[in-house]
């Protein structure tokens, strides 16, 4: 420590490079796997739309790899989204947060119209979430028929042992083996940019690639072989979205150093390797990956790319809980049970019911397509979705959050969104061989989503109908309108805003004539931030009067924590809620809804089916709020919709 009390020179590098390792063990797993499979479904014969093995092609087709890696990541992700920040918290849902809320301040239509697009780019996650275990695990222990020919019929069976592994360890949560993904990306990532560079000293010509005018010939000479190869050189950014989800955790200045400092260098080496291999026999277009190493060092490199790729599913798996999680937040989804794994690392969550939804459909995945080449042309479609409503979410923030000129947002969003939708209309292509399942993961999970915001708004207003008015409630208390014995203890409700009174307390007091001596009443409120100070957790009101014993407490949380209710209320000061709350001994009431298809044209019948199914997975009040068991009280009541 220096005189200011601040770490010297060296143990802030010796911090910054442990999280900059940590980064590369989390953030960096998807894309850094992507050179597994890129070039070999590139010119894979079996594509319904073959680009055919020529130097020309070869060159053309490298170029477009690296110059679309250089322009969707390191520009659009790197130097650009990750500029825009939701309190440090990056990607789609937080796009989507400052878009909410800016829809009822200064942006008004634009933002609300924006809104449901985002939606959508996070439904697109969910596809990816998926594909990304099956197409990487699958890639990866493809490699062993490098090694022995006659292990082809065992590449789907390993698979999804390895994969059914996965997803049982994820209730331990990835803390305990989060400390060595960082050292094994590492190993990754010098190891396939050290196999790139020993196929470019065999071809060294393969560096001409790196010229832009080479990927610009092949798609102005060749657009109808560049067009449809592009449907596979997307795979190459496969993880983008996860440098700026995970920008919380690691901070833009780590993951920037990350990809620009080892895994950009490795990535490009790499396929640069691989290019030059086929360059030298065209028959190495089966594996160029594996084949870049001799016979003796394949099944060591077989082993540490079913590491690497696992590591990367991980990544991902763990994204998908985040979206999850911060969707139910903002009222697109159900409340759903989430333990966090980590008591020392935010944001290392585990959600039971999204985990074991994923695994079911990984495992479908693999066994319905059976290789990454079947896989890849699912794959394209999701990223590339992703990728354009991010940029086109992001462009719209900056000039919003920025003032920036009109003409510099224009300008931009026409040259990367040109790029992103060429993209998307070269894997509209494959819409019959693959494409057509991210979309309708897509597709589902946007209905599951907006018909539960809808369902959940009519709900609502519904209730808060039967609910009546707080303030109203009070008078009728303090009036003797309503009668009711007042008895000993503390009584805390659960309700959803200031201005209703809960059903649970008006059913005590109108059906068992009784009410608490102490009574308060608190509304959770999910901020559209990732997190929020406890100095501004809790704000408390006495409803107009200060003797009545019956208080108000809104508890604040950001959307990407869990609301712990009786940590909240110890944070309040006992004259603010007239007197001291006995936390140890008080009473918590819930208010249970059951929900019923009514005759009211509120939504389509369909929608209200759906609406109602989904809102089986809610999970229990008690224990997502954190409270007591044996102190919790539930009152039920019925609302239509």
């Amino acid at each position: 420590m220096n005189a200011s009390g601040a770490p010297h020179g060296s143990a802030r590098d010796t911090v910054r490079l442990a999280v900059i390792v940590a980064a590369l063990g989390v953030v960096f797993g998807d894309i850094g796997t992507s050179p597994i499979y890129t070039l070999q479904t590139v010119f894979n014969p079996e594509d319904p739309h073959p680009v055919p093995v020529s130097t020309d092609n070869i060159y053309g087709v490298v170029s477009l790899v690296f110059w679309s890696v250089m322009i969707i990541v390191t520009v659009t992700y790197i130097l650009l989204a990750m500029r825009a920040d939701n309190d440090g918290e990056g990607g789609i849902m937080a796009l989507i947060t400052m878009l909410r809320r800016w829809g009822t301040q200064r942006a008004g239509r634009a933002a609300l119209i924006l809104a449901p697009l985002g939606i959508f780019g996070a439904s697109l996650f969910f596809g990816d979430s998926m594909i990304t275990p099956a197409i990487s695990v699958l890639s990866a222990v493809e490699g062993l028929k490098t090694v022995e020919a006659s292990l082809a019929d065992y590449v789907v069976p390993i698979t999804a042992v390895i994969i059914v592994v996965l997803f049982l360890v994820q209730r331990r949560g990835t803390a305990a083996v989060g400390k060595v993904f960082g050292p094994v990306m590492i190993a990754w990532f010098v190891v396939i940019g050290a196999c790139g560079i020993s196929g470019i000293v065999q071809h060294p010509g393969i560096l001409k690639a790196l010229s832009p005018t080479y990927a610009a010939s092949f798609l102005a000479g060749h657009f109808h072989l560049a067009f449809f190869a592009l449907a596979a050189i997307v795979l190459s950014v496969t993880g983008a979205e996860a440098l700026y989800a995970d920008m919380g955790h690691f901070g833009r200045r780590s993951i920037t150093r990350g990809w620009l400092l080892l895994v950009f260098p490795a990535c490009a080496l790499s396929y640069m390797g691989q290019g030059a291999l086929i360059l030298q026999d065209e028959s190495n277009i089966s594996s160029p990956f594996f084949l870049l190493v001799p016979d003796w060092g394949r099944l060591p490199l077989v082993i540490l790319a079913t590491a690497a790729t696992v590591i990367a599913s991980q990544a991902v798996i763990t994204g998908a809980y985040s979206v999850a999680s911060q969707a139910a937040q903002l009222g697109y989804l159900p409340r759903l049970r989430i333990a966090h794994t980590s008591e020392t690392t935010i944001g290392q969550i585990y959600v039971p019911w999204i985990n074991w939804l994923l695994l079911v459909s990984v495992l479908t995945l693999i066994f319905a397509f059976r290789s990454s080449a079947a896989l890849a042309y699912a794959f394209g479609m999701a990223v590339t979705g992703t990728i354009t409503i991010t940029t086109l979410l992001f462009f719209y923030v900056a000039h919003i959050r920025w003032s920036t000129p009109r003409w510099i947002i224009v300008t931009g969003a026409v040259l990367l969104l040109s790029v992103d939708l060429l993209f998307v209309a070269a894997n509209l292509t494959k819409l019959l061989h693959g494409a057509w399942l991210p979309l309708l993961i897509a597709l589902t999970a946007f209905t599951i989503m907006t018909t539960w915001q809808r369902g959940r708004a009519i709900v609502t207003a519904e209730r808060e109908r039967l609910e009546g008015p707080l303030d109203q409630f009070v008078e009728e208390l303090r009036s003797g309108e309503l009668v009711a014995q007042q008895v000993p203890g503390t009584a805390i409700f659960l309700n959803r805003g200031r201005t209703t009174a809960p059903l649970a307390l008006r059913a005590n007091v109108e059906h068992n004539q009784v009410r608490h001596e102490h009574v308060v009443i608190v509304s959770i409120e999910t901020e559209p931030v990732p997190r929020v100070a406890d100095d501004q957790r809790v704000t408390a009101d006495t409803l107009g009067y200060g003797d009545d014993g019956i208080t108000h407490v809104t508890a604040r949380f950001g959307y990407m924590e869990t609301p712990d209710v009786p940590a909240a209320l110890a944070l309040l000061d006992p004259e603010a809620t007239e007197g001291r709350i006995d936390l140890e001994r008080a009473s918590y009431f819930l208010s249970k809804i059951e929900l019923r298809k009514g005759p009211a044209a509120t939504m389509a019948t369909w929608r209200k089916h759906l609406f109602i199914a989904t809102s089986h997975i809610t999970a229990d009040a008690a224990e997502y709020f954190n409270l007591p068991r044996d102190r919790t009280v539930i009152i039920g009541s019925h609302v239509e919709v």
